[in-house]
């Protein structure tokens, strides 16, 4: 680098360098390092189920296939109100199911009356399903190999039973 010389006051001389252009980059901060955005999680609110045996309609129609979302607070109140309740604290499951099951086969519409006349298997089936639900916030149970005692996971939801 070449030095110039110049005057300062009362005589004295003082290097000075030549002006040598900024490096555009050099001025420039580094960005911080990118910081990954949180993951969104999305709630699963509706979860596939199919019954042992299905739910016999008037016409003789099977229904199997349905579709159950998860409970509210309110789902679980509004059923203490009912008489049948009240007479009968065992009909709450059946009232509760008859509110949150949102489609059942081509049913147009699931109410307390269809759960009422489901087989006693199919509703022991749903009573595990909503509690694995809304309880435990997924559809998988641990089990365990009567076999070789190794644990694993099943899934519930949608699955025939005895399938894995």
């Amino acid at each position: 680098m070449r030095r110039a010389t110049a005057r300062a006051g009362r005589g004295s001389v003082v290097d000075v360098p030549d002006a040598v252009p900024e490096d555009p980059a050099a001025s420039v901060p580094e960005p911080a390092p990118a910081v990954p955005a949180p993951v969104r999680q999305v709630l699963r609110t509706e979860f596939e189920f199919e019954l042992p045996r299905g739910y016999v309609d008037e016409a003789g129609t099977v229904h199997r296939d349905g579709v159950m979302r998860l409970a509210t607070a309110r789902d679980e109140l509004i059923p203490l109100r009912d008489v049948r309740v009240q007479e009968n604290p065992a009909y709450l499951s059946v009232v509760l199911l008859g509110r949150v099951i949102t489609r059942l086969g081509s049913l147009p519409m699931v109410h307390d009356g269809v759960v009422e006349n489901m087989f006693a298997s199919d509703l022991a089936f749903l009573q595990d399903f909503y509690r694995q639900v809304n309880a435990e916030g997924h559809t998988r149970a641990g089990v365990t190999c009567p076999h070789c005692e190794q644990p694993f996971e099943v899934e519930l939801g949608g699955s025939r039973l005895g399938e894995s």
